[in-house]
């Protein structure tokens, strides 16, 4: 299935202008449907933390619509639900995201309530106090997930504690417990602003009347206290095997992380390796690890592979969830995959049917306006070019063996593999492992 080149967004039809405050907006007409969608950012997010401060970035974000200098919680939601209008607020690693939708003729509505949250958020002692009851909740939670433990055990061994990558982005029960309404106040203060921020809209209105309803909004933003956009750099190498353990009490299932650095969305050979992680552990029924490790072997009740791609070093990852009796038979299983992925090419039939996996599920995530914007707010964040889209399939064909085979030789050392697990205690099972609780 090919992309329409009439319809595709391109540098032909996405409308971009740059505000005097560094306000990147994007915009696309979209009229076979009649209303329109915000998909935006600002780096403002986890990596802006200072120590100590895990899951602040996140509340803050989370924080911002529980009211504003003009409007309080009930006039903010109250006004989007009389539109039947949805806006929300996200914290992420590099960036704070943005996403919203209206009818077309709400759109002025929406961006002027988003921008009011931005830019005039009061933070509520009482909603503060709700969300960091939520925050704790999950934390909690999740502390008996094995499949995040795993993870997180994954990650934490794979980052130093100097690295921002090595936190997670909800942080933990003691730094929520910590964080105040004046840090909030802080943080927005200090790192909220229009410098850098991406703006697209998409939808059933013409681009020029977009501009000027986000011109009208955010043109006379201003925050000199933002700081410059952080990069995060991939961490030194680790010198060694790490095979975290956590005990989790009561479960009588494993859950297998295994992480590797990978490379960034900006890496030149990033589809390459995303080709390369689709065989091995993507397409069809999750790749090579699904068809040997699950269907094969029957050592995983699901099993599969991951390729971060974002702003910075995120990593390459293979999840498995097994009986706790098959985790050292399913690690093997699974470095067996790699290590054929990382010393064989893959064969014709493999890079023509995930070539295809790839060009024909494309135009399927372009069918919403929801799709359309995500798509072009990654191709600004991520310096792609406007023309990606319409080059997109050219790019995917134009892979060839070689170049998966060398993608995953550069990123997918086996050896250099932090390999966790999580579920009942198997210490005595795995040697050379350290036991977390």
């Amino acid at each position: 299935m090919k992309i329409q080149q009439t319809s595709i967004p391109s540098a032909s039809n996405i409308t971009r202008e740059t505000l005097p405050n560094g306000v990147v907006l994007l915009v696309y007409e979209n009229t076979s449907v009649q209303s329109v969608n915000l998909f935006g950012s600002i780096h403002a997010g986890s990596i802006y933390e200072k120590p100590g401060q895990s899951g602040l970035a996140s509340l803050a974000a989370g924080a911002l619509m529980t009211g504003t200098i003009q409007r309080n919680f009930d006039d903010l939601h109250g006004a989007l639900e009389d539109a039947g209008a949805d806006l929300g607020f996200r914290g992420h690693v590099h960036k704070l995201g943005l996403s919203g939708k209206a009818l077309a003729e709400d759109l002025s509505l929406l961006l002027n309530i988003a921008a009011d949250a931005l830019r005039n958020p009061v933070f509520p002692a009482e909603h503060v106090e709700r969300l960091r009851g939520e925050r704790l909740t999950w934390l909690q939670y999740s502390s008996f997930d094995t499949r995040y433990r795993a993870a997180k055990a994954m990650r934490e061994a794979l980052y130093p504690k100097t690295h921002p990558y090595h936190y997670g982005t909800f942080g933990t029960e003691e730094t929520v417990l910590d964080i105040s309404r004046e840090d909030l106040e802080q943080f927005h203060a200090g790192h909220i602003g229009p410098r850098g921020m991406i703006l697209v809209i998409v939808g059933a209105v013409e681009a020029a009347e977009a501009v000027a309803l986000a011109s009208e909004s955010f043109a006379d933003w201003d925050n000199p206290a933002q700081p410059d956009a952080l990069e995060a750099e991939a961490p030194a190498a680790r010198g060694g095997d790490a095979r975290p353990i956590v005990a989790v009490p009561g479960k009588t299932q494993s859950d297998i992380c295994m992480g590797i650095i990978g490379p960034s969305r900006k890496a030149k050979d990033y589809l390459p390796a995303q080709l390369a992680n689709s065989v091995l552990g993507e397409f069809g029924m999750m790749g090579r690890i699904g068809k040997s490790v699950r269907e094969e072997k029957g050592l995983a009740y699901y099993a599969y592979s991951r390729l971060g791609g974002g702003h910075g070093p995120d990593p390459w990852s293979v999840s498995a969830g097994v009986n706790p009796e098959n985790v050292d038979l399913a690690i093997a299983s699974i470095l067996e995959e790699i290590e054929a992925l990382t010393t064989e090419a893959v064969s014709d039939e493999d890079l023509a049917d995930n070539q295809s996996y790839f060009t024909g599920r494309m135009p399927l995530r372009l069918e919403s306006n929801e799709g359309i914007a995500s798509h072009i707010h990654s191709m600004e964040s991520f310096n792609l070019g406007l023309d990606y889209l319409a080059e997109y399939d050219e790019m995917i064909y134009s892979a060839k063996k070689d170049d998966l085979l060398q993608a995953a030789q550069r990123y997918l050392g086996a050896a250099d593999m932090v390999i966790a697990v999580a579920g009942p205690d198997q210490s005595g099972k795995i040697a050379n492992d350290s036991v977390a609780t």
